[in-house]
């Protein structure tokens, strides 16, 4: 039994995770050990090794039942020379109501190599700022900042994929790297951290882009007549222009991690032709924005989320890799996905789809609690799309729901010449409430805890879908169609163990 165990250094700590084993009981503890020495024990596959000396390589083990499943050797960052946006010649105020876009680019260009942009407590109101490779952003506890909620402050605007289509769009919160479908990453070796929020203009700022971009696409809107029924609703196409919080194109190497990320005029996080995208022990709010996603990696690769908590007004995590048919052009699938004790207490839960054209695979869920959500893990496209969604694996989790499912909404665009391919998941001793929290009505009501829904094309059923060992509050509700190989193993009476 072995496992593969990465690291993220700051200077007096490491944050070492592992894959949880295949064999692995339920409720493991590990045992994590610091240069041959037992340092903690856990229940968890992450530890965060903290009073560390900077600058130093140690030996990392992980055990389990007194076996070594795993092991690293990891460094410590040296220290970061701080850049106080406080300070001269930048003399950033944090009043809440000073605006400090200027200040706060002026520092955060002149940020190099064992740098860091440095905020100290308070609110610090700001526009659309850019990031650059080898640098950091620290805030400290009580440090705010904050998003102004004006669409002007988020030009000019800037090449960006949004459900899936590359268009311009008003740049987000922070924007890292520039947008390339055929290119490798063009922004490296970023650090964004501290106890601090990183807070949107949210559904305020949403409002006033939709409302500017429907003046200025007047004609196109009214010249789509009654093929705007092929839409979500009105404010989808204007919508499509929204920045993100926090927008990463064509990134590798970076690490968010420790802070509260909030209000986004759309998405929260989101990665586009990225890799190696770390974000842990992060607090993700935004209940009352529409499409309020929290963490979003498209056409992306070896992403990875944990500990972290979800209040969101949309998918907590949604798993993208393009629209029909620019994303069956671009092809550019997501792949190697982990995602690990994380907890949904508001939203819709984990989705994979529905731009999905590229492709989706390799995807792992472990250790998370989605009870709470609408629909707990839910993979889903259009007839349209195209792509594949495969290899996809949830263990040891609490779930509202698993769905596989085709949907009508955000349908416009030409159609591949195939319907999507959903097939190989695997959920592995998962407990199903039957209950979803729908947060439109704001309460629960009860749902099917296995909702599988192929395509009615031979080749394009939900196939090889195992469910073993799991469990459910009650009598559990199957549906199936247009299915293929499925097994599904409940046991009730374990319900009230879970």
């Amino acid at each position: 039994m072995r496992t593969t165990v990465s690291f993220s250094a700051l200077d007096t700590a490491l944050t070492v995770w592992w894959e949880q084993p295949e064999d692995a009981p339920k409720d493991a503890v590990y045992t994590v050990l610091l240069d041959g020495k037992p340092f903690a024990e856990c229940y968890r596959t992450h530890e965060t090794l903290g009073q560390l000396q900077p600058g130093t390589r140690y030996d990392v083990q992980i055990c389990l039942r007194g076996e070594l499943i795993g092991e690293i050797t990891a460094q410590t960052a040296a220290p970061r020379e701080p850049i106080d946006v406080n300070k001269a010649p930048y003399c950033a105020v944090g009043d809440g109501q000073t605006m400090n876009t200027k200040a706060l680019q002026a520092a955060i260009d002149d940020c190099g190599p064992g740098q860091e942009v440095y905020f100290p407590a308070g609110v610090y109101r700001t526009g659309a700022l850019r990031l650059h490779s080898d640098m950091a952003i620290h805030l400290a506890k009580d440090a705010v900042l904050q998003g102004t909620d004006h669409p002007m402050d988020y030009l000019p605007k800037i090449e960006s994929r949004f459900e899936g289509v590359h268009q311009q769009c008003y740049q987000s919160l922070l924007n890292l790297g520039e947008l390339h479908a055929d290119a490798g990453p063009n922004c490296r070796n970023v650090l964004i951290y501290g106890e601090g929020i990183i807070c949107g203009g949210g559904q305020p700022l949403a409002l006033n882009v939709i409302e500017r971009e429907k003046e200025l696409l007047k004609d196109q809107l009214a010249a789509l007549g009654d093929k705007i029924k092929e839409y979500e609703n009105d404010h989808t196409i204007p919508g499509r222009a929204r920045g993100r919080l926090i927008n990463l194109s064509n990134c590798e190497n970076v690490r968010i991690t420790g802070l509260t990320l909030q209000n986004g005029a759309s998405w929260n996080v989101h990665m586009v032709y990225s890799r190696n995208i770390v974000t842990d022990h992060c607090v993700f709010r935004s209940e009352d924005v529409w499409n309020g996603d929290g963490w979003d990696p498209d056409s992306s690769e070896d992403c990875t989320l944990f500990a972290s908590e979800f209040h969101t007004g949309d998918d907590s995590v949604a798993i993208k890799s393009g629209k029909n048919p620019e994303g069956n052009r671009v092809n550019r699938p997501t792949r190697r996905i982990r995602i690990f004790d994380c907890v949904s207490e508001y939203g819709l839960g984990i989705a994979i789809g529905s731009e999905m054209s590229g492709g989706v695979e390799d995807v792992k869920i472990w250790d998370c609690d989605l009870r709470h959500s609408l629909y707990g893990v839910q993979i889903k496209a259009t007839k349209k799309r195209g792509g594949y969604v495969r290899n996809i694996s949830v263990r040891d989790c609490a779930l509202s729901r698993f769905l596989v499912t085709a949907v009508l909404y955000n349908d416009d665009g030409e159609g591949a010449k195939e319907p999507p391919v959903f097939e190989r998941f695997r959920c592995d001793r998962v407990f199903f409430t039957g209950w979803a929290r729908d947060y439109w009505e704001k309460e629960d009501h009860a749902v099917p805890a296995i909702q599988l829904s192929g395509f009615p094309v031979p080749g394009h059923e939900v196939r090889d879908a195992v469910f073993r060992q799991c469990a459910s509050a009650g009598e559990a509700e199957i549906r199936l169609q247009d299915c293929r190989n499925v097994s599904v193993e409940i046991d009730r009476a374990e319900a009230k163990q879970a």
